[in-house]
């Protein structure tokens, strides 16, 4: 299956922690970074997750927002620190590419966004992502 989204980083389900109705898997990086994503119980069962299982992290590029550091005080589960390779500008819209250990991500942002955090290729960033917008596909 060929997808439209962007962000498809491979990594290894860390821990799955189940409730009633909703679930929330941690998925290692190559890099060793965590990511939370919080799906359906239902999906954990139909898809098979469990510690070990080996994944793909789907997010839109919409989805992925960008800090200049770490935030504090904050609900956003996932802060993954990443360097700026590569911002292609249109007439409002940015696509900022962001290498991770372990994978790369791309980030749809405002020009006027790249602009107030002086982004540049070598820039460093934290990309910052709900674990409601990550779903996860099996390999």
């Amino acid at each position: 299956m060929s997808l439209s989204i962007r962000n498809q980083i491979p990594g290894t389900v860390a821990s799955v922690t189940t409730g009633e109705a909703m679930a929330t898997v941690k998925v290692r990086l190559a890099g060793g970074q965590d990511v939370t994503a919080a799906i359906t119980t239902e999906s954990v069962k139909e898809l098979g997750f469990a510690e070990g299982s080996e994944v793909k992290i789907l997010v839109k590029s919409t989805e992925v927002s960008l800090a200049t550091g770490p935030v504090q005080g904050l609900s956003i589960r996932n802060q993954i620190a990443g360097t700026v390779t590569d911002i292609a500008s249109g007439g409002a819209m940015a696509s900022v590419k962001v290498d991770v250990e372990g994978g790369a991500l791309t980030a749809a942002i405002t020009n006027d966004a790249v602009a107030d955090l002086g982004l540049a290729a070598g820039s460093s960033v934290v990309a910052l992502i709900k674990s409601t917008e990550v779903s996860l596909a099996t390999v």
